[in-house]
């Protein structure tokens, strides 16, 4: 796996029209051309910046291409670094449920909603919540224009310490990326190995 930087100046962002969700997506997606008979094998999170600056991580299968307009750094991940018990984490997730016989997506809302969502969550990614380490932050929604029509998605970050409960789990869900929405930026699980004391 390659954690990738992409990096837009103040130029890069007006030469890309960037200004919402969707053309963040069709700058990350460009980097990536479709493969005959291959799915999505990236992930990426929009992580802002400063005022002449704006930072999108990328987790990727394969190095992206050189972009006509930003700039990106590359770095291999280690194989070890899935390898930890204890991680903390940070992750940009559409939060929504199923709801009657419709199966239709409802947006979980309120704080306690959120965490309970995000613990239930956790165990069918292979890993556990630590107690009280848990925070949501910057739940609402976005809104964008696709081909026409209007798209709204619930969002909320979380973030917080987790324990490894099931390697394989937890490894398919950091390539993978946790939840829906990923074609937007929701998903990527950010981690930093930690000792358990902290």
């Amino acid at each position: 796996m390659i954690a990738t930087m992409y990096s837009l100046s103040r130029n890069d962002i007006k030469a890309l029209e960037v200004k919402d969700a969707y053309s963040i997506h069709k700058a990350v997606y460009s980097l990536f051309p479709k493969e005959d008979g291959k799915t999505r094998d990236f992930l990426f999170v929009d992580k802002g910046g400063v005022w002449n600056e704006r930072q999108i991580l990328i987790v990727s299968s394969r190095l992206p291409l050189q972009p006509q307009f930003g700039k990106i750094r590359s770095k291999e991940i280690p194989v070890t670094f899935l390898e930890y018990e204890y991680y903390g984490f940070e992750v940009k997730a559409n939060p929504v449920v199923r709801v009657g016989e419709t199966k239709k997506h409802v947006p979980v809302r309120g704080s306690e909603e959120l965490q309970e969502w995000f613990t239930k969550k956790s165990g069918g990614y292979g890993f556990s919540i630590e107690e009280k380490s848990l925070q949501v932050n910057h739940a609402g929604v976005i809104q964008f224009d696709k081909d026409g029509s209007k798209c709204t998605y619930n969002t909320a970050t979380f973030i917080g310490r987790l324990r490894v409960q099931d390697r394989k789990l937890f490894q398919e869900c950091f390539i993978n990326g946790l939840g829906r929405g990923k074609a937007f930026g929701f998903g990527l699980l950010q981690l930093v190995p930690r000792d358990k004391s902290n």
